[in-house]
């Protein structure tokens, strides 16, 4: 689980927009960019490259 004080200082490493935490998905999702970042072991993927796209 990752802290509610850390989900307050992630943004998007693209556009630096607010992401929403999807726990049971474990991802950050960034919907102006339409990118979901995910989470590995508690610990936030917060690569471009690593990003998988979505649709919404």
């Amino acid at each position: 689980m990752i802290s509610e004080e850390l989900l307050n200082i992630l943004v998007c490493p693209k556009c630096k927009g607010d992401l929403e935490y999807r726990e049971k998905e474990q991802k950050l999702v960034c919907h102006k960019c339409k990118l979901a970042y995910p989470i590995v072991d508690d610990i936030p993927v917060m690569l471009i490259d690593e990003a998988e796209k979505i649709d919404e």
